[in-house]
């Protein structure tokens, strides 16, 4: 479940930046809207953070640490 959610997760913030990429070239910064794109990808980086941090705590997820 948590793999779903973290790749969701991601799969957003790419969908994001790219019509913030969109925006950007499409109305040459005229408009707000590569703002409102950017100010999501933020949002949902966020978010991604958080819950990962969440989920680590109540043991949802495990850390694999540094193998050498």
């Amino acid at each position: 479940m948590s793999k779903i959610f973290i790749g969701l997760a991601f799969l957003g913030i790419l969908v994001s930046l790219g019509s913030a990429f969109f925006y950007l070239m499409r109305d040459k910064g005229r408009s707000n809207k590569t703002v409102k794109a950017l100010a999501i990808r933020v949002g949902l980086s966020i978010l991604l953070f958080l819950s990962l941090l969440v989920a680590h705590r109540y043991g949802l997820i495990e850390s694999g640490g540094i193998r050498y």
